[in-house]
């Protein structure tokens, strides 16, 4: 927790110190620029480019449109043709379109039924990730201009074999930064969606898609308002955002794959694997997090071994379950380990919806009794102490 701390708070200064330097280097130009330049100073442009990135990261079609928008609106009419293709009118009035349907169908949505509005939930998840990703190739990079060249010529930096922008220079160092701040910013504003899916109430998802509405005015107003100070405020939320993109990225990969399951019909095309299974860990154990995604397999000794990358990528760790009397628990919409102890039944794992009416090949494998129907109130309970777990709430465990 100590590392995570300070890895944020070095994030916030290198941020803050950014913005002072591009201070220092917009008064310096301000000082010593002919008074008839009206371009943007350095500071004013980093400013710009912090805020907008973390607006674009709420809500990446809204905010990518609004920014094309603006460009297109505020361009003379000889330079449209030239402006990036999201500030092109096609782009941007089709977004704003599709931002529309949205809205009419989260407006309805108390009143709709949910069989209908869950898989237009799922279809805006998906469009969520496909602008993202989209907003980060090619959006991002050309809305990252933290510095301005000196002179209206361009400032440039003479070297025996070329000439040099200093601007562009600067622009392409801090790109990757740009693009990780975009990162932590998305991932966690993704896993709204995740939790729409998850939640069977309209008033929940409601809230959540309010806030995070609000969450995205108050980037764009402040901005407005003054450039520093919207700065400032993106700065914040980069760095909240930061704490929170571990939990929101095994969020996205546990709500990604139900919805793959569930649009792929994955059920009908999986078999169970004899020797390892791949399963989202229901809870945190031995501060191992829950929705940790990896392989249940017994090793030559028996036990139960859960094997994973944090991240997906990083170096594989391996976490051994204490023995206990393990049993696979049939769902409404998905099905869990259970470990039971009495009449007390607690989620280990949770299995995405592929095994579903695989329960007793899944049992067999491991070598399991029978399987355990949670039932109505225990599916409510489990998706209660799910959303529990989601939040930070939940009991943690020990292997041990």
């Amino acid at each position: 927790m100590k590392r995570h701390l300070w890895l944020g708070a070095a994030l916030f200064l290198c941020c803050g110190f950014l913005l002072v330097i591009s201070a220092r280097a917009a008064e310096a130009k301000i000082k010593s620029a002919p008074a008839k330049s009206s371009s943007k100073t350095p500071g004013h442009a980093a400013a710009e480019a912090i805020s907008t990135i973390t607006g674009v990261a709420i809500s990446p079609l809204l905010g990518a449109s609004v920014v094309g928008a603006w460009q297109s609106f505020k361009a003379d009419e000889k330079e449209r043709a030239n402006l990036p293709w999201f500030a092109q009118p096609w782009f941007w009035l089709s977004g704003f379109a599709l931002v529309g349907g949205v809205f009419v169908k989260d407006s309805l949505g108390a009143a709709a039924p949910t069989a209908l509005k869950k898989p237009l939930d799922v279809a805006e998840a998906v469009e969520n990730k496909i602008s993202g990703l989209v907003a980060a190739g090619a959006v991002i990079p050309m809305m990252a201009t933290f510095f301005t060249s000196a002179s209206p010529d361009g400032a440039s930096l003479a070297t025996g074999m070329a000439v040099i922008d200093g601007a562009t220079v600067g622009n392409t160092l801090l790109l990757p930064f740009a693009l990780l701040a975009y990162a932590a910013v998305w991932i966690v504003g993704h896993a709204i969606n995740m939790l729409i899916l998850l939640s069977p109430f309209s008033t929940v998802d409601a809230a959540l898609k309010a806030f995070r509405t609000f969450l995205l005015g108050t980037v764009a107003i402040t901005s407005f308002a003054n450039p520093w100070i919207g700065a400032l405020w993106a700065l914040i939320i980069i760095v909240v955002c930061y704490f929170l993109a571990g939990w929101a990225f095994r969020l996205t990969v546990c709500g990604s794959t139900f919805i793959w399951d569930y649009l792929t019909f994955g059920k009908s095309r999986f078999t169970p694997d004899a020797k390892e299974n791949k399963m989202f860990l229901a809870r945190e154990t031995n501060k191992v997090p829950s929705r940790t995604y990896g392989r249940l397999a017994r090793n030559e000794q028996g036990e139960l071994i859960f094997t994973y990358r944090p991240w997906l990528v990083l170096a594989a760790k391996s976490l051994a379950l204490p023995k206990a009397n393990y049993a696979v628990g049939r769902g409404l919409f998905h099905n869990d380990i259970i470990r039971v102890d009495g009449e007390e039944r607690t989620a280990v794992f949770t299995l995405p919806p592929r095994y579903n009416s695989h329960e007793e090949e899944l049992a067999k494998i491991y070598g399991w009794g029978e399987v355990v129907d949670i039932g109505l109130l225990g599916g409510l309970k489990a998706f209660f102490g799910a959303i529990r777990e989601l939040c930070g709430f939940g009991a943690k465990t020990s292997a041990g």
